[in-house]
């Protein structure tokens, strides 16, 4: 599990920009440099695990990531859940948290990935038609699904668990490299707390709160 305030599968990218940079400065111009060296610096941006505040009380849901409130919607769910469900649509920006985190503490029950398109991670459509990889999380009292999806410039989704693994609230589990879409679908009873165009932060925003009855 990632670590540390840049997650190692940034290390590559910065890396090999950073020497690039040191390579042209030498060996060319430190004009030129400064190409390879912005590029090295946006990757440390990029790849970047801020420390996140982690909610205590067992009744409320975090964000799964970072970004825009981009839709808050009841759907019919059939990949998981089989059932009317409720289904919020977070927005990713190149310039956001990457990393993706659990919404509760709770054991893996399901995964799957599903090869797609990579349309622009706002679309309507990205859940449909885009590559995408799902978890299915169950904590005893409820089940939600959980989907990362690929967009325009986000071509690899990288997963940092498994199947039968069990989560604590907040843990990182994966990220979706250079924009992105985070699809939550939770039960019908939960009261979501967002709202279509509110900034979220994955870990430490609450978006849900589950019934006093469980």
């Amino acid at each position: 599990m990632p670590t540390g305030f840049i997650v190692k599968d940034g290390y590559p990218f910065i890396g090999v920009t950073f020497l690039i940079a040191i390579l042209v400065g030498y060996f060319l111009s430190p004009y030129v440099a400064i190409i390879p060296f912005i590029l090295a610096c946006f990757f440390t941006f990029f790849f970047r695990n801020p420390k996140r505040e982690i909610p205590t009380d067992p009744d409320v849901l975090v964000s799964p990531a970072d970004g825009k409130v981009m839709e808050v919607s009841e759907v019919y769910e059939d990949l998981f859940l089989n059932t009317e469900c409720k289904k919020v649509t977070i927005f990713l920006s190149v310039f956001d948290v990457h990393v993706n985190r659990a919404p509760m503490e709770g054991k893996i029950t399901f995964r799957q990935y599903t090869c797609g398109g990579f349309l622009p991670a706002y679309k309507k459509t990205v859940g449909y038609e885009n590559e995408r990889h799902s978890i299915g999380i169950d904590n005893g009292r409820i089940e939600i699904l959980v989907t990362q999806i690929a967009g325009l410039l986000a071509r690899r989704i990288v997963s940092w668990t498994d199947l039968g693994h069990t989560l604590a609230k907040g843990q990182l589990y994966g990220m979706i490299k250079f924009g992105s879409c985070t699809e939550i679908f939770v039960p019908k009873s939960v009261d979501i707390c967002v709202k279509k165009g509110d900034y979220v932060r994955g870990g430490e925003s609450i978006i849900g709160r589950l019934p006093n009855n469980g």
